[in-house]
This record gives C-alpha cells, structure tokens and sequence, in this order.
C-alpha cells in the first residue's frame, strides 16, 4: 500500500506517494504533533492540545503546565489541561501523553496498539516523547521519537 507523501510533493502523476510505512506514518505524526488544535479549518480538532499551550509557563514543581490567566481552560470542552501532568505515559489518563494517544488513535489508523510515553528533563529544557505501535499493514513494531524544545 502507498501513502502519500507528507509535505505534499506534487509529480507528473499527481501526489508524489511512497511504498515506506514508517516514512509516511512518522511524517504524519511530526504534523499532528506540531498542529495546534483548532488551527485547520477543514478539521479543527486535527492536531495536539500542548501546542495550544506553547506561550505558558511550566510549573516544575507539580510538572504541570501553570494557568496564568483565570480561565480554567483554554477552549471550550478542554476543562482540565491545566491538571495534566506533562511528565508521563499513555497508560495514565491525567497526561499529555494520553491526550496525544487519543489523537494518533484518531487520524493514524495505519497504526494500533499505541503507547505513548513524555518526559520533561529540566536541566535540558526538552520534551522527550516516544510512541510506539505496530504497523498494522505488516504487524511491524514501530517507533518514533522526537523532542519539544521547551523555553522558560
């Protein structure tokens, strides 16, 4: 099976495609993960929450991310983001990590049995996220890893 290829690249016949699953679903995570939600008008909820919280200051105490306005969310139907821990994994429903399990489940379907894990190290101000999953195309395991650099 292709996928199309992510940037968009355009060829003589049409949406330039490639036969690597991992290449396709690991470009498209890098997009879903660095899309803030409601930024796409097609779909609004296309994308990852944390990005929406970019400009806020983390509290390395609780190592949650502090609410600096008084709003007890940002959005609308986003109650409680202010309570999840950014350090953690997918298993625990009061992370990002679980937040963003939700979103691959939703648009990467080339993927299942995700696991997501995030952890912040304070001394390198980064955000270390893993996913893991198996391709469900060939039932190869799979694995991606990135960094959110973190600015405080």
């Amino acid at each position: 099976m292709k996928s199309i290829v992510i940037p968009f690249l355009i060829n003589n016949k049409g949406l330039k495609r490639t036969e690597n699953p991992k290449a396709a679903i690991d470009q498209t995570l890098s997009l879903l993960m660095s899309t803030p939600c409601y930024s796409c008008a097609a779909d609004p909820e296309f994308g990852f929450i944390f990005n929406n919280m970019r400009f806020e200051i983390f509290n390395e105490n609780e190592g949650v991310v502090y609410n600096s306005s008084d709003s007890t969310s940002i959005f609308e139907g986003q109650e409680g983001l202010y309570d999840k821990k950014i350090t953690g994994s997918s298993k625990n429903l009061n992370t990002f990590a679980s937040e963003l399990k939700t979103v691959i489940n939703k648009y990467e379907s080339r993927l299942k049995d995700v696991a997501v894990s995030m952890t912040y190290i304070r001394e390198e101000r980064k955000i270390y996220i893993t996913v893991k999953g198996v391709i469900a195309e060939t039932e190869a395991d799979y694995q991606f890893t990135t960094t959110i650099n973190v600015w405080n």
